[in-house]
């Protein structure tokens, strides 16, 4: 008999644990429809971003106020600022239409370090259609008197705001860099967030040499870099009242079925979908299939989590002496 693998994230029921997380194929419904086809649970829309949005609201902040001086009447076409949907207008009917045509949830993406605006913009997006919002919130303290509670409280800050404004469910995605991951999760766990994507992949800037110039390039990650992320995924499994992603690392059906085993709800991907395209998803669905068949698992909701911090023999694995044994073993 094949499989169950359908799961819930966010409280969304899904055909499969295997997401594509935000990239630039979401930038039409119709490969979303094709991701849909190919077996994705869902798809995470490219993310809107802060700097662009203040960016074009002071462009029409200054296309209202040239007008001022000039004639009275051609004011009354200028809706006021405030209220005037700049730079998301094709982004909701994306959502809109995506929402329409695919069964797949769509899930709409904000990308920004402050609450101002994005209570609006939430709601902008769930009044499109989303099925669920993540909060994609990109911060790098370069600031060196601000204190790791200043940086805690700004995502603490935006999620509040958000969740104020919205109904869908909201997930936050985090940056591995706290000082304690597992208290920063319960703190946005108690401030309403409805599930946790471990880890934003932060991309750093290179130096050129030759030049003396930053570079800014994308890099796309490599399957080594799940252990990270699936180190916390297994011991905030079944801590937490939120659904758990993961995400980074994941290019085969190997690297799913470890984050299921972990307790993730779903696993994310991107740099697959780019370096091999929309046709990797079934080969990635198929390997996970078949490894549940041989190992006798009839659904996903039953292998989720075995390998946790909960329910393995030794959890010591997923701490400090697993690190002193990891050492004196290595023979070179």
């Amino acid at each position: 008999m094949k499989p169950d693998i359908h799961t819930t994230y966010l409280g969304l029921p899904l055909s499969s644990p295997l997401v594509a997380s935000a990239s630039p194929l979401a930038r039409n419904v119709d490969n979303l429809l094709k991701l849909e086809d190919a077996g994705a649970g869902a798809a995470v829309m490219f993310s809107l971003f802060e700097e662009q949005l203040k960016m074009e609201m002071r462009q029409v902040q200054q296309l209202w106020e040239a007008g001022a001086d000039s004639f009275g009447e051609a004011l009354s076409y200028f809706p006021e600022v405030e209220t005037y949907p700049v730079g998301v207008a094709s982004y909701l009917e994306l959502i809109r239409e995506a929402s329409e045509r695919c069964d797949m949830p769509i899930i709409g993406s904000l990308n920004g370090t402050t609450p101002e605006g994005w209570t609006y913009y939430a709601k902008a997006i769930e009044q499109a259609g989303a099925s669920a919002l993540e909060l994609n919130i990109f911060y790098v303290p370069t600031d060196i008197s601000r204190t790791g509670e200043d940086v805690e409280q700004r995502y603490v800050e935006v999620l509040k705001q958000v969740k104020k404004s919205v109904t869908i469910p909201v997930a936050v995605k985090l940056s591995p860099y706290f000082s304690s991951m597992g208290n920063m999760a319960t703190t946005l766990s108690e401030a309403g967030a409805d599930g946790l994507v471990l880890f934003n992949r932060f991309y750093e800037p290179d130096i050129d040499i030759d030049h003396l110039i930053l570079e800014n390039s994308l890099s796309l990650s490599h399957p080594s870099e799940v252990r990270l992320p699936l180190m916390w995924i297994g011991i905030l499994y079944d801590q937490l009242p939120v659904s758990l992603a993961a995400t980074t690392g994941v290019h085969t059906g190997r690297d799913l079925i470890k984050y299921l085993l972990a307790g993730a709800d779903v696993a994310m991907t991107t740099s697959a979908l780019l370096k091999h395209g929309i046709g990797i998803i079934p080969s990635m669905l198929e390997e996970l299939e078949l490894w549940m068949r041989l190992r006798g698992f009839e659904s996903v909701k039953e292998m989720r989590g075995i390998m946790s911090r909960k329910h393995v023999n030794d959890p010591a694995a997923y701490a400090r002496a697993n690190y002193i044994k990891i050492l004196h073993g290595y023979e070179g």
